[in-house]
C-alpha cells in the first residue's frame, strides 16, 4: 500500500518549519530594542558604586608606600580578591558602555533628550567618572605607567567638555541659568572634576590636578549655596529619585581625597571638607522619612546610596591614617562595613528584582525638564512625576 503526499502538503509543512528560526530572531530584536528605549545614564550609578567599592578595597588590601594601613594580608591573598573585585567592576562597565554606545547609534534622539533633562544631564558624567574609577583601582596598572596617562586623557576630556557645556548654559542661557535646573545631581559634575583631579595628582601633574581641583570647587560652592537655599530648582526631585540626596556629602567627601592626592598628606583643608561630609551624612541619616516613598518599591535609583558611602569611606581611611585614636578608628571602621553592606544589599536586591531593573515608568525618561517659560514663548513645558 502506498502512501501518496501531495506538494501543498510539503510546502505547508516546510513553512511551519522555517517560522521557529525567524519569530526567534523577532523576538530578539524586539528585546534588544526595547533594552536601548528603557537603559539610559542613570543606570552608570551601578558602576559608580563598583568601581568606588574597588577602589576602597586596594586601598584597605593594598596601601600606599609610607601610609600606616596595615592588615597583614597575605600578597596572593590580596592580588585574588582585587582581581575578582576589578574584573567584575571592569565587566559591569564594559557592558554597560557597549549598551549605550547602541543606543547612541540607534536611538541617538533619546540621548539628546537626556542631554536636556535637569536630571538625566548630570549622569552624563557618570561613565566617565567610572572608567577612571576603573583605570585607578587597576591592580596591575600603575599611575606612572604610559597606558595609565594615556588612557586618563581619553577618559578626563570628556568630563572638561561637559563643563564647558554645561557650566556655559548656567550663565548664559535664559532658560538655563542655575537656578532653574540645579538639584542634588548636578553635584556630579563636581565629582568628575575631583576624580580627575585626585588621578593627575597620582601621576604627579601638579597643574592639572590643581586645575581640576579649582574648576570643581568653584562650582560646588556655588551649587551648595543654590541647593541650600532651596530656590526654584531644588524642589523638582521625584520621590523616587531621593536617594540621590546623599550626594550631597559625596562631593565634599572626594574632594578631601582629592586635596589629599595633592597635598601629599591629609591636612588642614581635606579635614575641614571631611567633617563637612560627616555633618551632611548625618542630617540625612536622621530623616529617614525623606527616603519613605523612594524604599517602597525597588528602582535604580537605591544604587545612588551606595558610592557617596564608600567616597565617606574612602576619606575616613585617610583620616585615621593621619589622626590616631578610638574615634578616627571607629569611624573608619564603621564606614567601611556600612559601604560593604549597602553593596552588597543592593547586589541582592537588583538580582532578585529583574523585572523592575528596566520599569516601563522611569522618571528620567518619562518626565520632562521642569523650566522657567517666559511671557514671550508661546510653549509651556509640563512635568509628569511617575
Amino acid at each position: 500500500m502506498e502512501i501518496q503526499t501531495s506538494p501543498s502538503e510539503i510546502t505547508i509543512h516546510e513553512t511551519s518549519f522555517s517560522i521557529k528560526p525567524t519569530v526567534a530572531k523577532t523576538s530578539c530584536k524586539e528585546l534588544v530594542l526595547l533594552v536601548l528605549t528603557r537603559i539610559h545614564a542613570g543606570y552608570f550609578r551601578i558602576t559608580l558604586s563598583l568601581g568606588w567599592q574597588s577602589l576602597l578595597w586596594k586601598i584597605l588590601l593594598q596601601p600606599d608606600q609610607g601610609s600606616t594601613i596595615s592588615f597583614q594580608v597575605p600578597k596572593l591573598f590580596y592580588i585574588t580578591v582585587l582581581t575578582i573585585i576589578w574584573s567584575f567592576s571592569f565587566f559591569i562597565l564594559l557592558l554597560l558602555s557597549l549598551l549605550y554606545l547602541l543606543k547612541c547609534a540607534l536611538r541617538f534622539h533619546m540621548v539628546k533628550a537626556e542631554f536636556v533633562h535637569q536630571v538625566g544631564v548630570n549622569y552624563l558624567f557618570a561613565p566617565w567618572i567610572s572608567w577612571l574609577l576603573i583605570l585607578e583601582s587597576a591592580p596591575f596598572v600603575t599611575p606612572k605607567h604610559t597606558s595609565f596617562v594615556v588612557l586618563w586623557w581619553v577618559f578626563a576630556a570628556p568630563v572638561v567638555i561637559l563643563d564647558v557645556k554645561i557650566y556655559g548654559q548656567w550663565f548664559t542661557k535664559g532658560k538655563k541659568f542655575l537656578t532653574a535646573v540645579a538639584n542634588p545631581t548636578s553635584q556630579l559634575s563636581v565629582v568628575g572634576n575631583l576624580v580627575g583631579a585626585r588621578a593627575a595628582a597620582k601621576m604627579g601633574w601638579r597643574e592639572v590636578s590643581i586645575f581640576l581641583f579649582s574648576l570643581g570647587m568653584v562650582h560646588y560652592l556655588v551649587l551648595f549655596v543654590t541647593l541650600y537655599q532651596r530656590l526654584s530648582g531644588g524642589d523638582r526631585i521625584p520621590a523616587n529619585l531621593r536617594p540621590v540626596f546623599f550626594l550631597f556629602f559625596a562631593a565634599p567627601s572626594v574632594a578631601s581625597l582629592a586635596w589629599y592626592s595633592i597635598a601629599g598628606r591629609f591636612d588642614t583643608a581635606s579635614k575641614m571638607l571631611f567633617f563637612l561630609s560627616l555633618f551632611l551624612f548625618a542630617s540625612l541619616i536622621c530623616r529617614p522619612a525623606l527616603f519613605k516613598k523612594a524604599m517602597r518599591k525597588y528602582n535604580i535609583a537605591w544604587w545612588a546610596y551606595s558610592y557617596p558611602i564608600t567616597m565617606l569611606a574612602l576619606a575616613s581611611l585617610r583620616y585615621e591614617e593621619e589622626v590616631k585614636g578610638c574615634f578616627p578608628h571607629a569611624i573608619k571602621l564603621i564606614l567601611s562595613v556600612l559601604s560593604v553592606l549597602v553593596l552588597f544589599l543592593l547586589l541582592i536586591s537588583t538580582a532578585s528584582n529583574p523585572k523592575l531593573l528596566l520599569p516601563d515608568h522611569d522618571p528620567l525618561i518619562t518626565t520632562t525638564p521642569h523650566l522657567p517659560t517666559h511671557s514671550t514663548s508661546n510653549t509651556t513645558t509640563t512635568t509628569t512625576t511617575p
